[in-house]
């Protein structure tokens, strides 16, 4: 069975810009929908928001404007969660900064070239499909542990993190929401924390299409081999706590927080910033980075 393609909703006031993306993105891969303000996005996404997986945004538009528009994507429960590419000429760190704040985690300045388009749109698009597929995966995961209170478990390799985050996301009160904050951080512990797969290390793995294998050749290589994740949970009257630890060398985890304008342009390094947003109220590192606490509230 063929892979249905990713639907994409492109919005630019500029028609030869619209032209210009349709055409970096002729891929049977995806599927476009182009608009030309921000008033008739907002008609579509009402219309058919869930089924979009990624919108490239123009923030200079007359009207509702980009940054307006997004505004109401993420204030939409239905489209929150939808990557927004936010294709801008304004480059200066203040304009960037505010596009992060309103949820724009992946940012293009015009002019880009071919090259820059196809990988930012890889990056959101490989994020959105893990999405899915974490949350597909949900509904495999029995209601039987529902009630149980405090519980911990090892993992070791990315499917075993995975695994866990889809069973760890059902006992929580909005789960197609946890489990894309739990994912990403277990994730972490393993590939960056166990592993020492720093930024820059994956960055170049990447791009010469070498990571997966590095994650398994690691995966049998001592130090690494004998190193365990852990993560463990505690229900409290008003909230469920979740506490992740690895056994790797630590990191500065205060510049990954939130993602900063210097690094919005950068294809990976958002997942943490993405987890604090989507996911938890609260998210505390403490053992030089070996250890985050995330504090999800319950009704």
């Amino acid at each position: 069975m063929s892979q249905e393609p990713f639907n994409i909703l492109v919005v630019d006031d500029e028609p030869l810009n619209l032209e210009i993306i349709s055409e970096h993105l002729s891929d049977p891969r995806y599927r476009l929908r182009c608009v030309q303000d921000g008033i008739q996005a907002w008609d579509v996404l009402q219309e058919a928001g869930a089924d979009h997986d990624l919108i490239v945004l123009d923030r200079m538009m007359p009207g509702l404007d980009g940054i307006e528009l997004l505004t109401r994507i993420r204030a939409d429960r239905r489209l929150a969660d939808i990557p927004v590419i936010m294709q801008t000429a304004a480059s200066r760190p203040a304009d960037v900064l505010e596009g992060i704040h309103r949820g724009a985690y992946y940012y293009l300045t015009k002019p880009y070239e071919h090259d820059m388009l196809i990988a930012v749109v890889s990056a959101a698009i490989e994020f959105r499909a893990r999405q899915k597929g974490l949350r597909r995966r949900l509904s495999d995961v029995h209601d039987v542990f529902a009630h149980m209170r405090q519980a911990s478990f090892g993992f070791v390799s990315l499917v075993e993190a995975r695994q866990l985050a889809f069973f760890l996301a059902k006992l929580c009160p909005a789960p197609e929401v946890a489990v894309i904050g739990l994912a990403e951080l277990m994730v972490n512990a393993v590939e960056h924390g166990n592993l020492e797969i720093g930024f820059v290390d994956k960055g170049r793995l990447s791009m010469e299409g070498r990571w997966a294998a590095e994650i398994q050749r690691r995966l049998s290589l001592l130090p690494y081999s004998d190193r365990i994740a852990s993560v463990s949970f505690e229900r409290e009257p008003d909230r469920i706590r979740f506490r992740i630890k690895d056994q790797g060398p630590g990191f500065d985890w205060r510049t990954y927080l939130e993602i900063s304008p210097d690094r919005a342009f950068d294809m990976h390094g958002r997942g943490i910033a993405m987890a604090r947003a989507l996911t938890f109220k609260d998210l505390t590192y403490t053992d030089n980075g070996r250890e985050v606490v995330g504090t999800i509230e319950t009704p």
